[in-house]
């Protein structure tokens, strides 16, 4: 039954990706926090992600950790499926993952493992070594120093019973593609590359229904918008917003490494959510490039009507 609740909301809805809390000396902020999860529940979301890349998990400790998923479960109240980050290195992944467990989380998504470049029978080993230790379903993120071939994954879906899924954090189509034909519907697909809106459309032509949403955080009724336009097939909306607002915050995005992350936390100011600074070695926006933020999120208004 979860196995499947957790399935069906990871193929089918938006999935929010909430930014992690800090106070004004970088500490986490459980209070602000706690309220932040309220908030996005008050939307028409299917699952939470927390403590994943938008939410820093790779500046997290453990104890902040183990925090911020015991305040998502219990703001939650079984309302949508949590799922949280695991990944680093083996022992601590399966650390992360008893954690979610006794904290009631209903998923895990995998990350990439930590700097090292690593053949794909490592990674194999790596994901099915961390999945096996674990009671829960789990989504695989193939991105960066982590991603594997079509037939890898085939090989861990057939090996990792509680594999459910991949988010593609590549935005490689062919690969991709290959990956969903090769594997079929043993695995659900969800798009994650930074800004997944922006690729949206040819993740859904090839079986993408759903994908992780950042922009969420400070956008959340268009970001809503965009996605029931584009599962209608209201080509005009999708297109307008596109040009009007993604496509602008993904060169604004551009502009420097980890602002994905960074221009997330400064929208979430600028609405009057506050979740403080990123933690380094991520830097916050110039004044010059916030003012630029402020004019999209403006310009979001006005594609509502």
């Amino acid at each position: 039954m979860q196995f499947e609740r957790v399935k069906k909301a990871l193929g089918d809805g938006l999935l929010s990706f909430p930014i992690t809390d800090m106070d004004a000396d970088g500490r986490f902020n459980a209070d602000s926090y706690a309220q932040r999860i309220d908030w996005f529940l008050e939307h028409d979301i299917s699952s939470i992600f927390v403590a994943g890349g938008t939410g820093e998990f790779f500046s997290l400790s453990k104890e902040e950790y183990q925090q911020i998923i015991q305040i998502a479960v219990k703001e939650n109240k079984g309302r949508v499926p949590v799922i949280s980050s695991v990944g680093r290195s083996i022992p601590e992944a399966l650390e992360f993952a008893k954690m979610a467990e006794e904290a009631g989380v209903d998923g895990l998504l995998l990350m990439p493992p930590y700097l090292t470049g690593c053949p794909q029978d490592g990674l194999i080993e790596y994901a099915k070594t961390i999945i096996n230790g674990t009671k829960l379903p789990v989504v695989y993120y193939n991105r960066s120093n982590g991603i594997l071939s079509a037939n890898a994954i085939l090989q861990l879906a057939n090996e990792c019973p509680n594999l459910v899924g991949l988010k593609d954090g590549t935005g490689n189509m062919q690969d991709l593609n290959d990956t969903i034909k090769t594997v079929g519907d043993r695995l659900t697909y969800i798009g994650g590359v930074p800004t997944a809106e922006i690729i949206s459309e040819a993740y859904l032509s090839i079986g993408v229904n759903t994908y992780s949403s950042a922009v969420f955080n400070f956008v959340p009724e268009l970001a809503l918008a965009y996605y029931k336009a584009l599962r209608k097939g209201d080509s005009d909306k999708v297109k307008s917003i596109l040009k009007e607002f993604f496509i602008p915050f993904v060169r604004l995005r551009s502009k420097k490494a980890g602002y994905a992350v960074s221009l997330i936390k400064s929208g979430a100011d600028i609405i009057g959510k506050p979740a403080g600074s990123v933690r380094a070695p991520l830097v916050m926006p110039s004044e010059e490039e916030k003012n630029e933020l402020q004019f999209l999120i403006d310009k979001a208004k006005t594609l509502m009507v």
